[in-house]
């Protein structure tokens, strides 16, 4: 049986006289890695936001883990966002703090934990990501891309969440740090049981991370499923960007 972590029913998001998104649809069942793929202004990034209550959205439904976004009260939505972790297109870490103090900012704000506790708390997860324990004092303009990913997700572990948020986890690394960073999500999930929610445009990292996708077209889902069976949709977009399956 799956257990639903986050359900999405009849969503729309209107900006302006802008429509967005005109009723999706889609279920993420616990333990999946869950793409959210299509093209460019579709809304996948406005979806993953108003799934962690970042932007408000016009109609429909979301649940995550089994809570109503529509009617969620303040505190138990307080409570609700420490059950995940976000990690931001460019990693959006503070500039002015360390990597270490970018990832016990979540453990200071929302424990009581000693300093001791967080500081050990921040050199496992430091370590968790394949930074080196070194790599702690340095400041984000001291860093390269990918380590900037790394200490972003890190960041995101902190809290240990049953949920993560990656938008674009990819976008801007190298091939070589790129098929890095995907095996370390591979490999974060089997020894968290994380549920993992991705924003991606990285043909290579969808074929080697995701379990299902859903494919957000035209503002709604023109197909929800496995990477196996994606040939046998009609839709412009798919046909093009996953080319070489419809040959």
């Amino acid at each position: 049986m799956m257990n639903p972590f986050i359900e999405v029913d009849g969503v729309k998001t209107i900006f302006g006289e802008r429509v967005v998104h005109d009723g999706l649809n889609l279920t993420i069942n616990e333990g999946e890695i869950y793409g959210l793929l299509g093209p460019s202004g579709c809304g996948k990034t406005t979806l993953l936001r108003e799934m962690v209550m970042l932007q408000e959205f016009s109609g429909g439904i979301i649940k995550v883990l089994g809570h109503d976004l529509n009617t969620i009260k303040h505190n138990e939505a307080q409570k609700l966002r420490q059950e995940w972790g976000v990690l931001f297109q460019a990693g959006a870490l503070f500039s002015s703090l360390t990597l270490a103090q970018n990832i016990e900012l979540p453990l200071k704000e929302y424990t009581n934990l000693s300093k001791k506790m967080i500081d050990e708390i921040v050199a496992f997860k430091i370590n968790l990501v394949g930074l080196k324990s070194s790599d702690a004092i340095l400041y984000p303009s001291q860093i390269s891309g990918g380590m900037k990913k790394k200490a972003g997700l890190a960041r995101a572990l902190a809290m240990d969440p049953k949920l993560v948020f990656l938008d674009e986890p990819t976008s801007g690394l190298d091939p070589i740090s790129a098929r890095d960073f995907d095996d370390l999500i591979l490999n974060l999930r089997e020894l968290l049981g994380l549920t993992i929610i991705m924003v991606s445009h990285d043909l290579q990292s969808i074929y080697d991370t995701l379990d299902r996708v859903a494919i957000i077209d035209e503002k709604k889902i023109a197909y929800e499923g496995t990477l196996d069976n994606i040939s046998s949709v009609k839709s412009k977009f798919i046909q093009t960007f996953f080319g070489d399956k419809f040959e």
